[in-house]
């Protein structure tokens, strides 16, 4: 590097140009041999600026998203998890939904991969420039009551809400929620009603979901609807894929047929509900 190509790269860090200091003693010598002009060699240069930013977005979105790990769809084992709908998993994988506003609800037992999708699908949102955040419900609920403790309920919905275009709030009904915490979950879901999408996970049925909102059978009917209405509803069937080594390791006994809760049981419930979630 000769010292007028030093000095372009110390004034390119100075102005943040970091696309531009990493390619420009590369894309100046492919210039000089090909004889490009002026023009061409300037916007090269802003094109691997362009890309450079874009890739430190990625990351940056990435990060900020706080996912417990990075998992993506080509990841997950369809072969074991016979159960799920693998074309509308991968349907989903367009993001078409986000672009709509609208939900995505995993529903099925314990280990089926729910979380797994839902990272997968938030993941691939980063990766294409949408803001995300992931919480799980327990974590979610209790930041909120920290907040109304504080007095800064509305900064949090702000902060931890309304700057994300997609929500995944993951293991809804896992744990029950006090009456005070249903209500402040129902206020995350009305802030999020027709702006912005949500991917929520969940092993509690529609027709027992009130039992995760302290009882409150208005409450949920409420949420439920708010969810429902623009929302993609993907139901999973199948043995937990965590214990599938232990089960071939001889660890674990054979499973016993379980009943799982089947598509057209779901939609009668959504019916007996008002509540008709759109599926693919």
């Amino acid at each position: 590097m000769n010292i007028q190509h030093q000095r372009v790269v110390e004034l390119c860090n100075e102005l943040r140009l970091g696309g531009v200091a990493a390619q420009y003693t590369m894309l100046a010598q492919k210039a000089a041999e090909k004889h490009t002009s002026f023009t061409d060699f300037v916007e090269e240069l802003l094109v691997a600026e362009r890309e450079s930013r874009r890739a430190r977005a990625r990351e940056m979105f990435a990060l900020i998203a706080c996912f417990p790990a990075i998992r993506t769809p080509d990841q997950y084992d369809f072969n074991f998890a016979t159960g799920a709908p693998r074309k509308q998993i991968m349907e989903l994988a367009s993001l078409a939904f986000v672009e709509r506003a609208e939900n995505v609800v995993f529903l099925g037992p314990s280990g089926v991969g729910k979380t797994h999708l839902a990272i997968a699908l938030g993941y691939l949102a980063t990766q294409r420039g949408y803001k995300t955040r992931f919480f799980s419900a327990a974590d979610l609920v209790l930041m909120l009551e920290a907040a109304q403790r504080q007095g800064r309920c509305r900064q949090l919905m702000h902060c931890a809400v309304d700057a994300y275009p997609l929500l995944i709030i993951d293991e809804i009904g896992y744990l029950p929620m006090s009456r005070e915490q249903a209500n402040l979950f129902f206020q995350v879901v009305a802030h999020c009603y027709e702006r912005g999408s949500m991917i929520l996970t969940s092993n509690v049925s529609f027709g027992s979901r009130d039992s995760a909102f302290a009882g409150d059978g208005v409450l949920t009917v409420a949420m439920l609807d708010r969810i429902l209405q623009h929302s993609i509803i993907v139901s999973i069937n199948g043995e937990s894929l965590r214990l599938k080594d232990k089960r071939k390791a001889g660890l674990l006994a054979a499973p016993t047929k379980q009943k799982h809760l089947p598509r057209r049981l779901t939609r009668s419930i959504l019916a007996a509900s008002g509540l008709r979630g759109r599926r693919r």
